[in-house]
């Protein structure tokens, strides 16, 4: 039988499921490969991997698409790891950066800038070494991921786009979900959520992994208050509401 290829995020919000995946049953019956969000949106789309949690602005691009679990990475709030970063306040700013690790990051701090900051900035598409190098003056930056630990101490002015969508729209805001593009066999996608739920369960392993590398940063804060991994109703409306925004959002030239 053909294994189910799976693309994963590789950062520290998914670390959950990650784990949930590598002590599943399934785990022999899946191929798994650790991507940056674009690249998994762009592995579904272009059909070599059959699931992926993918940015949520990248759903209605992919042939077939369908959301195959209740579990996704969101917030409710602050969300920590998905951020404007600058060295002037947000009315100063004339030219953001955009990340190219995350679509819908992109098209969030779009819509905040429009409708929330009232700024009209030049948008700008970043390169590798973005952060240290192209970030200053007026020119701000979105950084998403773990990249954001260091980050955040480096500039002066931090604007968390969870917080601001939330303070916006009153809405929780979802980045990310598991999608298929084709049907998936249902005994699967069964075994596949319970592996996703165990995870979860022992995020307290993945903290104590994780302190290793960064000792001073607030790992139980985070995980219990920053990132939510169930796609209830509150966030699919916000979920909805982004996606309506979105499909209005004028293309970037």
């Amino acid at each position: 039988m053909r294994k189910i290829k799976i693309s994963a995020i590789t950062y520290l919000n998914t670390k959950p499921f990650l784990y949930g995946l590598q002590r599943s049953v399934i785990l022999d019956s899946v191929e798994l490969s650790l991507d940056v969000p674009s690249v998994c949106a762009d592995k579904l789309k272009s059909g070599a991997v059959d699931i992926g949690i993918i940015p949520v602005a990248e759903i209605a691009s992919v042939q077939g698409a369908n959301i195959v679990t209740d579990y996704c990475i969101a917030c409710s709030g602050r969300v920590r790891t998905v951020v404007l970063v600058s060295m002037v306040p947000i009315d100063q700013i004339e030219s953001i950066l955009l990340d190219y690790q995350s679509r819908t990051s992109v098209q969030l701090i779009r819509i905040l800038a429009r409708d929330y900051w009232k700024i009209s900035p030049h948008w700008l598409n970043s390169g590798v070494n973005y952060i240290q190098e192209d970030i200053k003056g007026t020119t701000a930056g979105v950084i998403i991921g773990d990249r954001v630990f260091e980050a955040e101490t480096k500039f002066p002015y931090v604007y968390d786009l969870g917080e601001a969508w939330k303070a916006h729209t009153g809405l929780d805001f979802v980045f990310a979900c598991w999608v298929a593009n084709r049907p998936i066999d249902r005994d699967f996608v069964l075994k596949f959520e319970e592996a996703l739920e165990d995870g979860i369960v022992h995020i307290p392993e993945v903290i104590t992994e994780y302190l290793q590398k960064y000792p001073d940063y607030p790992f139980e804060e985070y995980f219990k208050e920053n990132i939510f991994y169930h796609l209830d109703d509150s966030k699919r409306k916000g979920m909805e509401l982004f996606l309506r925004l979105v499909e209005n959002m004028p293309k970037v030239n």
